[in-house]
């Protein structure tokens, strides 16, 4: 069972679940409040330790530690050293898991890799090599603490499992930590997770989080909010399960995640040699949540996450129960999303079964020491057959890799036909077994968005990712990829015990927190160039609308694709031409176009006849000042942002000339902090009706009203004809700093013009 309170609860003493205070009130034997309750959470504990505002309603945070992989680090540096970093403050930890095929783009991967090994040793940082761990694993096994916060560059930055406030946010605000300033936020709310009972064998971590998932993401019940997991249940779950449901909580678009901690915490941080990270956590004796969702988990079941989202949930029994229906309107929906090929799931439905042709366990969520040994007690002594069906196994780091040698999981695994690979990130992003045309694959990864398996619908290809836990993969595998849940299955799971070699890594990674060498020279290869120079916010603004997107939802896959494009993502303009390629080709173009309008206007070569038409219409009905106002691009989309924390989604747009985002909302807060922090206005508009791709919006007074925190402005919408439709736009709670990054032009900008004391 899994239940959605609509109200606030209070938890008291940690396990019974009250509804109003006067009922806490009583059961308490004391007056509780609200207010004072909600200081009772495990999350407001860390918060304050962390907070340097002095106000806990507007955070001003520190962080303890800071991590980055090798699509987003060097953007991040590249920022922080033209806004005057001398060294890292903190411990930054740079690992290489995800532009790891060294033979995409020549040298230009590697390049990365040494420039990230330079700038370790000359700012002072943690380099961790290619392949010897994803960065969760990492971060998990050396990093995470009892009480700790770890900002990352990755969405699914999360160590909730292990005590440590995670969050994962765009570039930009890593590089505001690393010079010094803070991390600003108005206080999440905090929703409890209350997990009671204990999963039925075969039910594994990836069960849980899907059903949570699918249950709290439409109705954004924990956007950008703090999940705190609480309750009988945590104790009944292995770290490696609670840290593989944990993971999975970014699908939510929750803003962090926590859990009580306790004796099997304890046991975790002693094995990997940090006993002294270790304090119990848990809420007070009465804690306020601003809601809760139950979740029994002795009535989980096998699910499954159909294309193309992770929310997009159903039990695996109920899918075999009548599957041709439900894969039809799956794969309608899919397709309405889709630009170019089409994917067919209705085929996949013959013999007697559901028939998928891959299955992949790989990465943060996948790629656990247990899941892993799961995996092998379902296939030993198996075979995946030498049919149509393939699989493989990606272990999360190679401590986990060296016992999973020495206990006989990867030689059990091997033995059945399924390949063992390296550590790495690429499946879960379409850059690694990338499926053929027209197969679906499962995997224990942590999405499925469009064209995350690695096919290029607008070339013809399509392939299709759904999610699923190891076990029921493992089951699937020994039926040759007939679709099986786990708990289909008589298995005996083993307790494997678990043995951390920290000297894999003290081998091979470059500890340098604490040993900045400033003479170190960094190491360029030729596609690493710096951020183009930006203009400031002019008085009034004029953008282009170059792409209009009516999809309920906009991954940043779709705003800026992953796989083969992340090589370039150390070189602005070239990445910048892979925006929005798969969902609107024309983008780049008409956005190219609109860029060269502004620097012909700022070279003194005039307007062309559409923009003098423009400002006529205007004219008519607003005053309008052509020498003094920046013309640019802008997209509409509904809600864009799902997913993805990399900020190239937006300073790819930004590098194009784009000046603002128009949206009905923004799909998390991370994205729209990557918009503010490349100098684009995150504008929210009631009516998208007032305008449509190819029409102009004039913003007067926009910088003013940035500045001034102005509630609701007008902006006016110009149709080819000259007709001229006026509408209302706001910007949002914005933060004094976030305000003046926008009218600064970004972020570089604004540390240049207010550098630190």
């Amino acid at each position: 069972m899994l239940k959605l309170y609509d109200s606030g609860v209070y938890l008291l003493k940690g396990r019974e679940i009250v509804t109003g205070a006067e009922e806490a009130s009583r059961k308490a034997g004391r007056p509780v409040t609200q207010d004072t309750a909600a200081q009772g959470t495990i999350a407001y504990g860390i918060l304050k330790a962390h907070n340097k505002s002095g106000d806990m309603n507007h955070l001003q945070m520190r962080f303890d530690s800071l991590t980055s992989h090798d699509i987003t680090y060097v953007g991040i540096i590249q920022t922080a050293r033209a806004s005057g970093m001398k060294q890292f403050p903190m411990p930054y930890v740079l690992t290489n898991c995800h532009n790891s095929l060294c033979a995409v783009g020549g040298t230009i991967n590697e390049d990365d890799h040494m420039f990230a090994l330079s700038a370790a040793h000359k700012y002072g940082g943690v380099y961790v090599p290619t392949n010897l761990a994803v960065i969760h694993s990492f971060n998990r096994e050396m990093m995470a603490g009892c009480g700790r916060m770890i900002l990352g560059s990755d969405s699914h930055t999360r160590y909730g499992a292990i005590g440590t406030l995670s969050v994962g946010e765009g570039g930009g605000e890593l590089a505001k930590q690393l010079v010094g300033r803070t991390y600003d936020v108005a206080r999440p709310g905090v929703i409890l997770i209350y997990l009671d009972g204990e999963p039925r064998p075969g039910v594994g971590p990836q069960d849980v989080a899907l059903t949570i998932c699918g249950a709290v993401y439409a109705n954004g019940y924990v956007k950008n909010k703090v999940m705190e997991f609480v309750g009988p249940g945590v104790s009944k779950l292995p770290m490696e399960y609670r840290n593989g449901i944990d993971v999975m909580t970014t699908e939510t678009t929750c803003w962090s995640s926590i859990w009580e901690t306790d004796d099997a915490t304890e046991e975790y941080l002693t094995i990997h040699g940090r006993p002294e990270a270790y304090r119990k956590m848990e809420p007070a004796d009465v804690a306020y949540y601003d809601g809760c969702v139950y979740v029994d988990l002795s009535t989980v079941e096998s699910t499954i996450a159909l294309p193309m989202h992770p929310s997009n949930t159903i039990t695996i029994r109920e899918l075999l129960e009548n599957p041709k229906d439900i894969l039809y309107a799956c794969q309608e929906k899919a397709n309405s999303q889709i630009v170019g090929a089409k994917i067919d799931l209705v085929s996949k439905v013959h013999d007697g079964g559901v028939w998928v042709e891959q299955g992949l366990v790989a990465g943060c969520s996948g790629g656990t020491f247990d899941n892993v040994c799961a995996v092998a007690d379902i296939l030993r002594g198996q075979s995946t057959g030498n049919g149509a069906f393939t699989m493989s196994v990606y272990p999360g780091s190679m401590p986990a890799y060296l016992q999973l040698m020495k206990n006989g999981a990867l030689g059990d695994i091997a033995a059945a036909g399924a390949i063992i690979r390296e550590c790495f990130c690429g499946p879960c992003f379409g850059a690694g077994d990338t499926p053929a045309n027209g197969e679906l694959s499962i995997r224990h990864t942590t999405r499925n968005f469009p064209n995350r398996e690695g096919s290029k619908p607008g070339e013809g290809q399509m392939s299709g990712v759904a999610l699923m836990d190891a076990r029921s993969i493992a089951a699937t595998a020994i039926n040759h990829g007939k679709l099986t849940p786990a708990t289909d299955l008589d298995v005996k799971y083993t307790k494997y015990p678990y043995v951390f070699d920290k000297s894999v890594y003290d081998k091979r990674v470059y500890f340098g927190f604490g040993k900045a060498d400033p003479n170190y020279e960094l190491k360029f290869g030729p596609n690493i160039k710096d951020w183009p120079e930006q203009p400031a916010l002019t008085d009034d603004l004029l953008v282009k609308v170059c792409s209009y997107i009516t999809d309920p939802v906009t991954t940043t896959d779709e705003l800026i694709p992953s796989g083969e494009t992340s090589s370039y993502r150390s070189n602005p303009e070239r990445l910048s031409e892979f925006a929005l390629s798969r969902k609107d080709p024309e983008y780049v173009g008409r956005s190219k176009a609109v860029r060269q309008i502004e620097r012909d206007r700022a070279a003194g070569k005039g307007l062309p006849e559409e923009v003098r038409k423009v400002y006529a219409a205007l004219e008519k009905v607003v005053k309008v000042d052509p020498e003094h106002t920046d013309i640019g691009s802008t997209i509409f989309a509904v809600k864009p942002g799902d997913g993805s924390a990399r900020e190239q989604a937006a300073s790819c747009q930004r590098v194009l000339g784009a000046s603002a985002n128009l949206a009905k909302e923004y799909a998390t807060k991370r994205y729209r902090s990557n918009c503010i922090n490349w100098g684009m206005a995150p504008m929210l508009v009631k009516d998208e009706s007032a305008f449509a791709l190819g029409d102009w919006v004039f913003v007067p007074g926009l910088r003013k009203a940035v500045l001034e925190g102005t509630p609701e402005f007008t902006a006016y919408a110009v149709k080819p004809d000259g007709q001229v439709t006026p509408f209302q736009v706001s910007l949002g709670d914005l933060t004094p700093d976030e305000r003046q990054i926008i009218a600064d032009g970004c972020l570089i900008n604004y540390y240049r013009n207010h550098p630190v004391d």
